[in-house]
């Protein structure tokens, strides 16, 4: 059984690993906020444990069981941030945080019933897929905004950012996922978008459309 800690270095490593291909200790430093020595110990705890590959001044790469336990632990963080918002109401800007606590649980039934409850879902409620209970997970080439022009129509998917603030932002636009947009027109000057929704025009800065995944409709 993996401690809390460890669980969080592998999470960790998978997220930025699919953002930039190539973790270094530095950058995993700086994401989980830990000094490099104390950073460096635990990698080399991880790999003696067989999950990573690590050598001193060298990027730091998932073993297949690396993956797999990195993968199982962001399967709970999704379901249970799903749990809140289907089944107890929570807006999608609030459960990041409960479900970071409850993602350390070791009960597989618990969230294979969780999972049971909410039909199998595919994503959570920011669009991010969910892994199987294996470890395996589907990921989906969406495209982002701001890849789009004036006249597109197309349907937000996903976002790439649960923050709060970001989240409160959508929230404050009347967008969430499912919702259908026309771009009415690309400003030159910063790129911000012009967008019909609901028989409303809404103002997106390029900030915010980078980071909104979506599909043509």
């Amino acid at each position: 059984m993996n401690s809390f800690t460890e669980e969080n270095y592998l999470k960790a490593i998978f997220n930025l690993s699919e953002k930039s291909g190539e973790v270094t200790v530095n950058e995993l430093s700086k994401a989980l906020d830990i000094k490099m020595p104390t950073v460096t110990s635990m990698l080399k705890k991880l790999a003696s444990k067989g999950y990573l590959k690590y050598t001193a001044y060298k990027p730091v790469e998932l073993t297949a069981s690396g993956k797999k336990e990195a993968l199982l632990v962001i399967r709970k963080h999704r379901l249970t941030e799903m749990f809140l918002v289907e089944k107890m109401g929570f807006g999608w800007e609030e459960v990041h945080e409960v479900a970071e606590q409850i993602e350390h649980i070791h009960s597989p039934k618990f969230f294979n019933k969780m999972d049971e409850m909410l039909d199998h879902p595919t994503v959570d409620p920011h669009g991010s897929p969910i892994p199987d209970r294996t470890g395996k997970i589907h990921l989906k080439n969406y495209r982002t905004l701001d890849s789009f022009d004036s006249g597109d129509k197309i349907m937000i998917v996903a976002v790439t950012n649960s923050g709060d603030d970001f989240l409160k932002y959508l929230n404050s636009k009347n967008l969430n996922l499912g919702s259908q947009l026309e771009i009415i027109e690309v400003e030159k000057y910063d790129n911000s978008m012009n967008i019909r929704h609901d028989d409303q025009t809404v103002v997106l800065s390029a900030k915010a459309a980078e980071k909104i995944l979506v599909e043509k409709i």
